[in-house]
């Protein structure tokens, strides 16, 4: 077991203060900083601090996949850690996104490969063979758009905001209110000349602020949510896609499960997020960086996201809070230690053999393994090689803890 650092991403999305307090850094920083990675994902490894000085998690498990990894995991996905976790905080919303399938990551990869596209290319789409299912679990407040709303639901919201030039797509939504109605829907203003939007986009957000102004609750987050869309990306076809998405408020501890082929853009706050190891990501708009249409449309699941993925089931097992994924190549769970807790040795469930990452995200907890002990404080992490557990923690104040394992 050693302690972990993470590499920090900066994006413009990101905050200047956010993730620097989390880790204890001066703040403001330089530069907006959007990520911390935690994990062995060859685009930004984090580092492990040994006795033998500073060394790379990756090369730390291509050295000795069998003690780092164990061997039921090397069984299952290969001399590589599966999973990847970063602190992810958002001042402004990121891009309207998906991520694909095992299959069409693999395919994505090999054919932009032969196509001679440079894996740090601004215009690659896949940056390794991965699906990318994510679970994001708010430290705050949490605000987000995740997967497409059931479509009697968005046909009320367009016809509330009373805009007649959506007239003809409400029609066609209620001719067709399925899946394949949202996908005609959705490539439609995706694929609409940039003439077509710089009228319809203006008159979607005028009758965002009429809607506003009525004072009317029941669709406010959504209209204030386009409208600030709007502002940030005007003309762009991201703001229409965010009128058929479902408008997610998180509250601290609650999360958000996106699988493969999920339209989804994070908008506003901190959380962590444990996912498979990958970097695969399709834009669809509302950014400035690379948006490939044709192959978002192929990647994208236009069925109304299941409730089971917008609000994960949690279980609560003595100090462990498990988030339900079947994502196999994680699973996520929260320590908490407080009350009776605190002073005493408390054992950390045995969920199998495979390695762990540890991410205190409140308080202060003493770790400890077979060969080490640790003190790990808010916003600090830890790598537990397979060959390290079980693991044993001592707090004195209430704490919690991220925890990211291989899934069952």
């Amino acid at each position: 077991m050693e302690l972990l650092h993470g590499v920090v991403r900066t994006y413009a999305w990101g905050s200047r203060t956010a993730i620097a307090e989390f880790t204890g850094r001066p703040a403001p920083t330089a530069h907006p900083e959007a990520e911390l990675w935690l994990g062995a994902h060859p685009g930004d490894p984090a580092w492990l601090e040994t006795a033998n000085g500073k060394t790379s998690l990756l090369d730390a498990v291509a050295v000795d996949p069998e003690g780092q990894l164990g061997s039921a995991v090397r069984e299952r996905f290969g001399d590589a850690l599966p999973f990847l976790v970063k602190v992810l905080a958002a001042e402004e919303p990121l891009s309207l996104q998906a991520h694909p399938s095992p299959g069409q990551a693999r395919d994505g990869y090999n054919r932009e490969d032969s196509l001679g596209v440079p894996i740090n290319s601004p215009v690659r789409n896949y940056r390794d063979r991965s699906h990318k299912p994510e679970l994001l679990v708010s430290l705050g407040e949490f605000h987000a758009l995740a997967g497409f709303r059931p479509v009697a639901r968005t046909i009320e919201l367009m016809r509330a905001l009373a805009v007649s030039d959506l007239d003809p797509y409400i029609a066609l939504l209620s001719g067709q209110p399925d899946a394949e109605g949202l996908r005609a829907l959705f490539t439609t203003w995706i694929t609409a000349l940039q003439s077509d939007l710089d009228v319809l986009v203006p008159a979607v957000l005028d009758g965002a602020v009429a809607y506003v102004r009525t004072g009317a609750k029941e669709f406010a987050a959504e209209a204030r949510t386009i409208l600030e869309l709007g502002e940030r990306y005007p003309g762009d076809a991201g703001v229409l896609a965010a009128l058929l998405l479902n408008r997610v408020t998180l509250g601290p501890g609650e999360g958000i499960y996106m699988p493969a082929g999920n339209l989804h853009s994070y908008l506003h706050g901190v959380g962590v997020e444990v996912m498979a190891n990958s970097d695969n990501v399709l834009r669809g708009g509302l950014t400035p960086k690379h948006v490939d249409v044709p192959e978002l449309l192929r990647v994208l699941d236009f069925n109304p996201a299941q409730e089971d993925w917008l609000r994960p089931k949690r279980v609560r097992d003595g100090i462990e809070t498990v988030y339900e994924t079947p994502a196999p190549e994680f699973a996520t769970s929260v320590l908490s230690l407080d009350g009776g807790h605190l002073g005493h040795e408390v054992d950390v469930p045995v969920r199998h053999d495979g390695p762990q990452i540890l991410l205190c995200t409140r308080g202060s907890v003493l770790v400890r393994s077979n060969s080490v002990e640790l003190k790990v404080d808010r916003g600090s992490a830890v790598w537990v090689a397979a060959d390290d557990g079980p693991l044993r923690l001592v707090a004195d104040e209430p704490t919690e803890i991220f925890r990211a394992t291989v899934g069952l």
